[in-house]
């Protein structure tokens, strides 16, 4: 059976620990509420040592410095670049930044942890994947859900093969919230709406589950309060639903939404049907966090994994080891360039 990404996070653990001196020195761009979760859980795990913090927000900054006394706060990402001691940055910035800071920070010769998505559209995401091939640098993304429990035991059945032939998978990511910040309303900005912004996680999910098969088509719908737009009227996407059909006759068919009226807070999950039964990735009572993995037989549901689960930040956590470990650039970023590449369909761009 495949080794899951929790066991050799594990292993990665077991061996950095050992090996405290090689404990990588990291810079924190951007400390809002999720970057800073990201970095108090890398210190809460001793993966990482909190060098630096910058963030155009000082009230960020401060409250970062407060679960991190010993970092030192600077005022921009040049600053950290410029220190020789520091190993990597972790980029928790609005999406219209993370390609180029991604890229001036591997250029630079550190290694890159960023808040997906990492470009706005393909180009940009394969200009960073070649940024950090040419530097021989290791570059992650937080597609956070790959490490949850849930979804391991999700990702170990497709892959067992006991599913027989998977013929259909359902993606569904309704946020019944629209983001708070004004960017996020801006195409030149985000890049586009709730597909880029929630549908990245779930296409990505549906990739690496079945080993990134070739895309073969995709047919997409956008709507914003209602009424179908596309990319290029200058409005975000607040529904969308797509159709994609992968190699081996696998289809995958995916919604997602802000503000949808979901009767709840969130509804969320990936689930893949087979010719042997089924097995889903599923939100717990409009839960953002609570996650469950169940196995499908006929009318009978089997299940795999249930909360407690603390899975936020398990992603810059495994990151933070490998750099420690001396993990220069690795392959897998590829699959940030096919994930943007379906994207960028779903857009007609």
């Amino acid at each position: 059976m495949t080794e899951s990404i929790l066991d050799k996070a594990q292993a990665s653990s077991a061996s950095s620990s050992s090996a405290s001196d090689s404990k990588p020195k990291l810079g924190f761009l951007g400390v809002g509420w999720i970057g800073r979760n990201r970095m108090e859980v890398i210190a809460k795990h001793n993966a990482a040592e909190v060098a630096y913090i910058s963030d155009t927000a000082t009230h960020n900054a401060e409250e970062a410095l407060k679960s991190a006394p010993e970092a030192t706060q600077v005022h921009s990402l040049e600053a950290m670049l410029h220190k020789p001691e520091v190993n990597g940055i972790v980029i928790a910035t609005p999406s219209a930044f993370h390609a180029e800071q991604s890229s001036l920070a591997l250029e630079a010769g550190k290694s890159v942890f960023c808040q997906k998505p990492l470009g706005r559209n393909l180009e940009e995401t394969k200009r960073v994947v070649e940024a950090a091939r040419q530097s021989n640098k290791l570059l992650g993304v937080d597609l956070s859900y790959r490490y949850t429990a849930a979804m391991q035991e999700v990702y170990k059945v497709v892959q067992s093969g006991e599913l027989g032939q998977i013929y259909a998978i359902e993606l569904v990511f309704h946020n019944a919230y629209g983001p708070d910040k004004a960017w996020f309303y801006e195409p030149k900005l985000s890049g586009g709406g709730c597909v880029i912004d929630l549908g990245v996680h779930l296409v990505d999910l549906a990739l690496w589950s079945m080993d990134f098969p070739k895309v073969r088509k995709v047919q997409s719908h956008l709507y914003a309060k209602g009424k179908p737009i596309s990319m290029a009227e200058g409005k975000v996407e607040d529904y969308a639903s797509a159709s994609i059909e992968l190699d081996g006759n696998t289809h995958v068919q995916l919604s997602c939404s802000w503000n949808l009226p979901a009767g709840q807070e969130a509804i969320i999950s990936a689930t893949f049907y087979g010719t042997n039964g089924g097995v889903a990735f599923k939100n717990v009572n409009g839960s953002f966090y609570d996650f469950v993995a169940e196995r499908y037989y006929g009318t009978k549901t089997e299940q795999l994994c249930a909360p407690p689960d603390e899975w936020m930040g398990r992603a810059g956590v495994a990151w933070a080891e490998r750099v420690a470990s001396g993990e220069g650039f690795n392959e897998e970023a590829n699959e940030f360039v096919k994930v943007a590449e379906v994207l960028d369909k779903i857009y007609g761009r």
